[in-house]
């Protein structure tokens, strides 16, 4: 199919670099079991929904997919639900004919048939209007789309990955998304764990990522030494591997020194009681939060305990909001997949180091 020229597409391909295998998964048990699963649908053309905390690696991981796939030598196309607004969504995804509206003063392809042989990679499709997704399912379900102001229909041949730092479930429960949509895209699932809860694999990303900031920025940084890579790995990293790499930029930019200060203090959080603290002076306010987020954790699992792990009628007894306590779970560390597997553990063993790492 011939492709209509535009001078005002949208500039959609950019440099990235995939990195190697050895630092996208690591060496985590999580991080190795995806690989496992995406090793074995990649040669597929079933749809693939990432979900995970912003910064996580969600982008990184589709174009690894793309690059393992039959349609590898196809183009990448990125759509992002949250940058585009509702009012050019339905033009910037479809593309429209000349005099399709008032200043379409030229033909122009959409980015769904950009994608045409390749990777269509839908992210933050928790952010997708509701009027417009009814028109996304049936792209999906029909394989087919026309541009505006044009009555010829057009075939999608190409591989659909869709990502969310929100949980779908939870958007389908809300009534924000649709449930029909959610099992079209949910064929085969991927969930990326949090970085603090793979930190074995901190050393190979901040490596890799300072080899790479170091060419972008024309600096030579010195390599992270034992000490450094120790101080990385005790952080909380909230941000995930976005936050990391902006600590490497800062790094990178303004020399150990400037960060000599961060560097030295104490950063990793300490799971204990008051009673057994380590020696040497710990902030009374990071001990006050620790504290409170060690209370949160038992209440909350007492909570659900009680209630036969039903997170609704927890949140009732909670006195929060079923959101919230979704949020709190996440924070403390007990990801709902895993929640089941706790029933028959006291709440001793469920506090421990072990249960955090997903």
């Amino acid at each position: 199919m011939a492709r209509d020229s535009s001078s005002d597409m949208p500039m959609v391909a950019s440099q990235f670099v995939v990195p190697p295998d050895e630092v996208i998964f690591g060496c985590a048990p999580s991080m190795l079991a995806v690989r496992h699963q995406l090793e074995k649908i990649c040669g597929t053309n079933l749809p693939v929904l990432i979900q995970g905390d912003g910064g996580s690696g969600k982008e990184t991981l589709a174009r690894w997919v793309h690059l393992h796939s039959p349609w590898s030598s196809g183009p990448f196309i990125k759509v992002n639900f949250a940058a585009v607004p509702g009012s050019l969504l339905e033009s910037e995804l479809f593309g429209y004919q000349t005099g399709a509206f008032t200043g379409a003063n030229s033909t122009r392809i959409g980015l769904v048939e950009m994608a045409q042989g390749g990777t269509l990679f839908l992210d933050q499709i928790t952010d997708l209007e509701p009027t417009f997704q009814a028109k996304l399912l049936q792209l999906l379900q029909d394989g087919a789309f026309t541009r505006l102001g044009d009555q010829e229909e057009r075939r999608l041949e190409a591989r659909i990955v869709c990502a969310s730092a929100r949980r779908l479930e939870e958007a389908v429960m809300e009534g924000r998304f649709r449930q029909d949509l959610y099992y079209r895209i949910n064929v085969f699932e991927v969930v990326l764990p949090p970085l603090s809860s793979r930190r074995e694999d901190i050393p190979a990303v901040a490596n890799y990522l300072l080899k790479q900031l170091n060419t972008r920025f024309g600096r030579e940084a010195s390599m992270l030494d034992a000490s450094k890579l120790r101080h990385l790995q005790s952080r909380e990293w909230r941000g995930n591997i976005r936050e990391l790499e902006n600590w490497i930029s800062r790094y990178v930019l303004l020399g150990e020194e400037e960060l000599q200060e961060e560097l030295t203090s104490v950063k990793h959080p300490f799971p204990g009681r008051p009673d057994e603290l380590p020696e040497g002076s710990i902030p009374l306010k990071r001990i006050a939060r620790q504290a409170g987020r060690a209370m949160s954790r038992e209440l909350i699992l007492k909570a659900l305990q009680a209630n036969h792990w039903n997170r609704r009628r927890a949140a009732r007894d909670l006195k929060i909001s079923y959101r919230t306590l979704l949020y709190e779970i996440r924070e403390i560390g007990l990801p709902s997949k895993r929640l089941q597997k706790q029933t028959t553990k006291p709440i001793q063993e469920a506090n421990s180091p072990q249960s955090s790492t997903d």
